[in-house]
């Protein structure tokens, strides 16, 4: 699939990200999506849901190519973790 150059800058698909993640998708989530990862395209609000990162943007990008793509964790303050807890 060829690479498309994104219409929003870093900062704005960030907000605009986590803003519909926050108010269109979260809501909808279920119990069961608790750690899970969740692509969601930021124009459109659809999304995907898997254990697997890759999964769910794939998916989401087979259904709409060139979205726009933010990746959230159903549950958790960060999508990925770097380093190791103590």
């Amino acid at each position: 699939m060829p690479a498309t150059q994104p219409s929003r800058n870093l900062e704005e698909l960030a907000r605009l990200g986590s803003d519909v993640y926050r108010r269109r998708v979260q809501p909808l989530l279920r119990p069961e999506d608790e750690g899970k990862f969740v692509a969601v395209d930021v124009g459109t609000g659809d999304y995907e849901v898997d254990a697997d990162d890759y999964a769910a943007v794939s998916r989401l990008l087979a259904r709409i190519p060139g979205a726009e793509v933010w990746l959230e964790r159903a549950g958790q303050p960060a999508a990925c973790r770097i380093g190791c807890g103590r």
